[in-house]
């Protein structure tokens, strides 16, 4: 049976919006025709008509699922390393507690209209969550050690964990620069060059990180101490973190999430030497830990593809990728139209799904989500209606 469903406005991303547009839907969710109210009601179809504008499915390309029990546990605005020093101190709790908070958390996810998502995980506790769940998940499975002596069993661990979330598709990626040593990226890279497989990685989330490479001062330090490691090995790079890592990086398609304290100098170098980045903005999470946003307007100068994530509910009230857009139309002033791109097309690219998710085309089942907009497309509220 074949649904009509029509709002003030329909965005399929890929074109122009529709005044009073009309989507056609078969029983399987397939889009099989675009065309106006006043069309379809000439032809004499019954259409479901809502107030506001439908839009794809989001796509949300970066989450911690298995952290979900973390919820309200973490003090706002401490700073990346007092965050990673909580989490770390905090982040074991029952199984139960764990799976039933998992649970909820793609439950809120599937309610607030995502439809895939990229999700970091470090052990498997969240396999049948996902097996179960209505929504798209690609596993990153991070591996981390900065000790380049023990890059090889840490590669091996990060690869068991990968093949037992067979057969959901799953990849093993970096967690972030000062947590990898250049021989486990290398294992890493070959791993994802013989796999045809894409990389995620934490990048420059706080000024931390640079001052980290740049001259091995600032808080980091006091995080090695804290995980009773020793890196009298590393010699800092006199460089930002992203043109001291980079370099380790293959061609592989790659997500740079956060990119909190990106420069213009990092931006050009990535541009320079890697051809297929996509960049991640979690901008809730980063004003949640860091109290600081990405420099926006660089990455759209710089004509960069750009997707959005939520991060974990240990580093944000809620996973809405509205929300996301909502905030960033609000302190940076990003168009609408240019935020759903972000959130849908983008995304699903990155995640290989494009031929499925990301726009509302004949042929795709990106589902359908409900939003409002004022006239002139501003983000009224972070309240989702999914409608498949």
């Amino acid at each position: 049976m074949v649904k009509y469903f029509s709002a003030d406005w329909v965005f399929p991303v890929n074109q122009s919006p529709i005044r009073n547009g009309v989507v056609a839907v078969d029983s399987e969710g397939r889009i099989i025709q675009l065309l106006t109210l006043k069309n379809a009601e000439s032809l004499g179809l019954s259409v479901l008509r809502h107030a506001g504008a439908i839009v794809p499915g989001f796509v949300n390309t970066h989450c911690h699922l298995e952290l979900s029990h973390m919820l309200g546990r973490v003090p706002e605005n401490t700073g990346l390393v007092e965050f990673v020093q909580t989490i770390i101190k905090s982040r074991q709790a029952d199984s139960v507690q764990i799976q039933n908070a998992m649970l909820q958390a793609d439950q809120q996810m599937f309610d607030n209209g995502i439809v895939a998502v990229g999700d970091i995980s470090n052990q498997l506790i969240s396999k049948a969550v996902k097996q179960k769940s209505q929504i798209y998940y690609h596993t990153f499975v991070e591996a981390m050690g900065f000790n380049p002596q023990r890059a090889t069993a840490i590669m091996e661990y990060a690869m068991g964990i990968k093949n037992d979330f067979a057969p959901l598709p799953a990849s093993v990626v970096p967690h972030a620069p000062y947590s990898v040593s250049p021989a486990l990226f290398e294992l890493i890279n070959l791993c994802a060059e013989k796999e045809n497989a894409f990389i995620s990685i934490h990048n420059q989330e706080t000024v931390n990180e640079n001052l980290f490479f740049e001259s091995k001062t600032g808080g980091f330090l006091g995080l090695y101490e804290f995980l009773g490691l020793d890196i009298a090995f590393f010699k800092p790079t006199g460089k930002t973190s992203l043109p001291s890592w980079l370099p380790y990086s293959t061609s592989q398609k790659t997500l740079l999430v956060h990119n909190t304290m990106s420069g213009k100098g990092d931006v050009e170098f990535a541009k320079q030497n890697h051809p297929d980045l996509y960049w991640c903005l979690c901008p809730l999470a980063n004003l949640y830990i860091e109290n600081a946003l990405p420099d926006v307007d660089l990455l759209m100068a710089e004509d960069l593809k750009i997707t959005l994530g939520t991060d974990s509910l240990a580093s944000n009230h809620q996973l809405n990728i509205l929300s996301e857009m909502k905030i960033l139309q609000e302190r940076k002033n990003v168009s609408f139209e240019t935020l759903l791109s972000w959130a849908t097309k983008n995304g699903a690219e990155f995640l290989g799904l494009q031929d499925q998710l990301g726009t509302i085309e004949v042929g795709k089942s990106p589902g359908l989500n409900l939003i409002h907009l004022s006239e002139d497309f501003l983000i009224e509220r972070d309240e989702v209606l999914k409608l498949i």
